[in-house]
C-alpha cells in the first residue's frame, strides 16, 4: 500500500475546510494540513496573483480516484488543482496510522 500526499488549492479557508472535512468524514484521507499561499499563474492569457489556501492531505494511492472525484464535485474552480504525490518513504508508525484511519 503506497502512501500519498494530495496537494489541493482552494479559493479560501472556508472552501479548504469544507473539502478537507468532507474527505476526512468519508475516510478518503487520514489528515489534512491547510496553509495560506500566494499563487501566480496565467488564466485566459492574463497573469493572476491571488491569495489561496492549499490542502496537503495524507492518504493511500487506492483512494486517489475517489478523492479526485469528490474534490471536483465540491470545488468552486472549473479546473481545480488536485495533484497526487507518492511518498517514497515514511516512518512506519505514521504509515500504519494512516492505513488504520482509512479502514
Amino acid at each position: 500500500m503506497t502512501m500519498i500526499m494530495v496537494y489541493i488549492t482552494c479559493k479560501d479557508g472556508e472552501e479548504a475546510r469544507k473539502i478537507a472535512t468532507h474527505l476526512l468524514d468519508n475516510k478518503l484521507i487520514a489528515c489534512a494540513n491547510i496553509f495560506p499561499i500566494n499563487s501566480l499563474y496565467k488564466w485566459e492569457k492574463k497573469l493572476e496573483n491571488t491569495k489561496e489556501m492549499v490542502i496537503i492531505a495524507k492518504s493511500i494511492k487506492e483512494k486517489f480516484p475517489a478523492i479526485e472525484k469528490e474534490v471536483k464535485r465540491l470545488h468552486s474552480n472549473k479546473i481545480p488543482c488536485i495533484v497526487m504525490i507518492e511518498v517514497s518513504e515514511s516512518n512506519q508508525e505514521y504509515l500504519n496510522w494512516v492505513k488504520d484511519e482509512l479502514k
